[in-house]
Formats: structure tokens, C-alpha cells, sequence
């Protein structure tokens, strides 16, 4: 193995409660939609591209107003998250710091351009990393952006650590093993690896 590709939400962070604040105070100025997000909304709208998070969390908008919401909602998000930040695992940096030591790190998410970048703002992270992607950027897919990273980056032992069902199925594409994040948002039924927690890479690598 020669690198670790990471998802981001549910895997390095849990950023809810920071979007949460963002997402409602603009959604209470916008007359079209009926009512604030929960936090079990975004659990279950996790690891999703943009678009369907629209389609999952204003279902009674056309797909012209919900493009327009999502872009007010997470415009703010950006400036939320870069002030606030979300809320690290446990352990995430000094295992980050291990790793870093021994493997090349990499970050693709399904997230809005800016996003990953947030991240790094607030938490100082970014220096552990070499590369990311995310749809926000490219319009591809989760698996495409792993193979984009893997493509560009001349990887040729990689993994995906990541808590869905769709990161598995982009491991599955990029046709590399995945590391189940149990401790997340999702939930995956196949994995060539499981973590309870972060640290537990170490044991792993």
C-alpha cells in the first residue's frame, strides 16, 4: 500500500451541527421552503451529491429552485465552517500525523467546491494531505474523483476509508479496497477492512 484516500464527513469530522446553524439561517429568509433542516435530515443525506441532497431534503421544489436554495444554503455554510469548523474524531490529527509519515494522504468527498478547503481553514489539516477532489470541482462522481486522485497523483496501492454504502460502491469503481468507517454516518454491508474508531488505522497500517 502506498496511499490512504479519505471521504471526509463521518470519516475525518462530523460538521453537522456548523452546517445546521448555516443551513437554517438562510433558510429562514427564503420564502419557498417550508421548514428548517434536523440534523437526522443531513444524517440521512450524508455521503450524497448535491443534487440529490436537494431532491432528498426539499422534495416539493422543482429541480431549478432546489439548485437555488442548495447554492444560498452552503454559500453560507462555507463562511460558517472556515469560523467555526466541524468536530474532529478523536485522535484524528496525531494519527494523520502518523500516517503522513509513511503514506501519501488524499481527500475525496462528495462535497460543494470550497468545502475540503474549509476543512483545512479551520483545522490547520491541509498540510497532511496532498491532493482532493469533489464533484463541486469536476461534476464527477465519487468514484470517478477517487480514480481522478489515483490517475494524477500515480497511485498504485491505494485505499478508500470512508462510512457509506457509496463510498463502498466508489471503492468498488475505482476498483480499490475499502476501509469501513463503522463509527459514521452510514452504513456499508461489504468492506475489505472495519475501523470502530480512527485510531485503529494505525493498527491497520
Amino acid at each position: 500500500m502506498d496511499s490512504i484516500i479519505f471521504d471526509l464527513d463521518g470519516t475525518l469530522w462530523d460538521a453537522i451541527d456548523t452546517v445546521l446553524v448555516a443551513w437554517n439561517k438562510r433558510i429562514n429568509q427564503l420564502d419557498q421552503v417550508k421548514n428548517e433542516v434536523t440534523r437526522e435530515d443531513f444524517r440521512g443525506a450524508m455521503g450524497l451529491q448535491i443534487q440529490d441532497i436537494g431532491r432528498k431534503l426539499f422534495p416539493y421544489l422543482d429541480e431549478e429552485t432546489q439548485a437555488q436554495v442548495l447554492n444560498e444554503c452552503c454559500n453560507l455554510e462555507r463562511d460558517y465552517l472556515e469560523e467555526f469548523g466541524g468536530k474532529l474524531y478523536e485522535n484524528v490529527e496525531d494519527v494523520l500525523k502518523i500516517l503522513s509519515q509513511k503514506y501519501k494522504l488524499y481527500i475525496v468527498s462528495n462535497c460543494q467546491d470550497g468545502y475540503i478547503e474549509a476543512f483545512y481553514t479551520y483545522h490547520g489539516l491541509g498540510k497532511y494531505f496532498l491532493d482532493y477532489e469533489n464533484p463541486g470541482r469536476t461534476g464527477l462522481s465519487k468514484g470517478e474523483n477517487i480514480k481522478l486522485i489515483i490517475e494524477r497523483n500515480h497511485l498504485t496501492n491505494p485505499v478508500y476509508v470512508g462510512d457509506t454504502a457509496g463510498d463502498l460502491e466508489a471503492s468498488k469503481y475505482a476498483e480499490i479496497p475499502f476501509v469501513y468507517a463503522e463509527y459514521g454516518f452510514g452504513e456499508a454491508n461489504e468492506y475489505n477492512y472495519v475501523i470502530e474508531a480512527f485510531d485503529e488505522l494505525l493498527d491497520l497500517f
